[in-house]
């Protein structure tokens, strides 16, 4: 059987259920969240600020809290740590409302850089906690890694940090650490080993990445979506263009709704306040079970980098 998270918003809870290859969300809008193995949950719908410079990261960020945005997804090494913190202040929005993401530098993997990376993000941030705490990729070996999720686990058991994962994990890197959980568990006590909330991946029907996503569903692990619009590359393709003129909606919005509809978490990003809020107007349409088959692919065509690969 496979599973997604539990579902939440302004019309109560969906239990976890049998995972379709499109799931009916009809009565989705920005304010709906997923319920996480952590028991704590996160909004459907992210704000990216990836390669968004730092001088430009605080206004265009307020502007999509006031859209309606909850969720801001951050990186050490975006750079942009504190002006998405000094936005959270300014927003006049109770900070328990908005969903925080960063994650552990590829070049800082491993038990004692991990603790300084998470160390940097409060000192810069200022934040009393993070809602989520990603492992950015599977760089370094599996000494590194697995000392990078106990970084995680303890930052998590503390209280500072409320959930963790990974991104950019192909399904070996995934198997490697869900025996390392188990081993944690076995040797520290039940829960000790943390539990794989969330995973991160690009993921757009160029690259639906099944394994992975199946490997994520039976676990019950939230997989969020970065460059859910592919950077704008395939908005010329004959079935995305069909479906734009059918919903009266762009083509980066039949995107992003097919990203919810998989029962993804988009991230989409921009700088641009009109972007910003096209982005966040996906709720009044719905694609259906044919439409959705017809984005189906099966090609490998990323558009940003692929560390799943590695087999360090």
């Amino acid at each position: 059987m496979r599973t997604i998270p539990r579902l939440s918003g302004s019309r109560g809870h969906i239990q976890t259920r049998r995972f379709a290859t499109a799931v009916a969300m009809a009565t989705l809008n920005i304010n709906s969240k997923y319920k996480m193995l952590s028991g704590h949950e996160i909004p459907l719908l992210g704000f990216g600020v990836y390669q968004t410079p730092a001088n430009v990261a605080e206004d265009v960020t307020l502007h999509a809290f006031k859209t309606g945005y909850r969720h801001v997804d951050s990186a050490r090494v975006y750079r942009n740590e504190q002006p998405c913190a000094d936005a959270i202040r300014k927003a006049g929005i109770p900070r328990s409302e908005i969903f925080f993401t960063s994650k552990v530098p590829p070049r800082a993997m491993g038990y004692e850089k991990t603790k300084d990376s998470i160390n940097s993000s409060f000192s810069q941030t200022g934040l009393d906690y993070i809602d989520l705490y990603l492992i950015h990729a599977p760089y370094g070996g599996k000494e590194a890694r697995n000392g990078s999720w106990r970084a995680l686990v303890e930052a998590k058991e503390a209280g500072i940090i409320r959930s963790i994962g990974v991104s950019n994990y192909g399904v070996h890197h995934l198997n490697e650490l869900e025996t390392y959980i188990a081993e944690l568990e076995e040797s520290h006590g039940k829960g000790k080993g943390g539990e794989i909330s969330v995973g991160q991946w690009e993921l757009h029907p160029w690259l639906a990445r099944r394994d992975i996503v199946d490997w994520c569903k039976e676990r019950g692990v939230v997989c969020e979506a970065y460059c859910p619009i592919i950077r704008g590359q395939r908005f010329g393709e004959k079935a995305l263009q069909h479906l734009a003129k059918k919903h009266a909606k762009t083509p980066a919005q039949v995107l992003l709704r097919w990203s919810l509809q998989k029962g993804f978490v988009p991230l989409p990003k921009s700088i641009t306040p009109s972007r910003i809020e096209e982005n966040a107007d996906i709720y009044d349409f719905e694609i259906d079970a044919e439409d959705m088959k017809a984005l189906e692919t099966t090609a490998y065509e990323p558009c940003a980098w692929d560390p799943t690969t590695s087999n360090d």
